[in-house]
């Protein structure tokens, strides 16, 4: 077992690492990005990557409070599946009311893969591996679809 401790400054290192391996690819517009820190520029609307245990996952993620809107935001997303779907060229997991471990609900795009572990450094090129195209896929598909977000909240 890790502690807790442990578990926050290793995942700092990876997403450190991250961050320096992604830093010389510029978004889908050409320009300079915090790929770690995306920004959607749309409220409640976040692109998640995480790095645990026993998995890696990207999504992205409605969080609005209101649940009327965070349906019409992902019923919007649904509308873009198809767009979606040829830019990350693979099935992802569409939940509308997926509940985090603080009992909050989001609506979510969901790709995740198991059995690696950020605690284990010769994971950490498969999760880079896992996220890069990924986060790169989400991104083209966000430059052209973003405005149809926009005003929804």
């Amino acid at each position: 077992m890790y502690t807790k401790n442990e578990l926050s400054k290793t995942r700092q290192e990876f997403w450190t690492t991250f961050g320096q391996y992604m830093k010389p690819v510029p978004n889908a517009d050409g320009t300079k990005i915090n790929w770690k820190n995306y920004k959607t520029g749309v409220k409640h609307m976040y692109f998640r990557m995480k790095a645990e245990r026993d998995f890696t996952s990207i999504s992205i993620e409605v969080q609005h409070p209101d649940k009327e809107i965070r349906s019409l935001l992902f019923d919007q997303m649904v509308t873009f599946k198809r767009i979606f779907q040829q830019e990350v060229e693979e099935e992802w997991i569409w939940a509308p009311d997926a509940e985090n471990e603080w009992g909050e609900f989001s609506s979510k795009v969901e790709k995740t893969l198991p059995g690696v572990s950020v605690m284990n450094r010769d994971d950490w090129p498969k999760i880079i591996s896992f996220l890069k195209p990924r986060i790169i896929a989400i991104d083209a598909f966000w430059s052209n679809m973003k405005y149809g977000f926009e005003g929804l909240t």
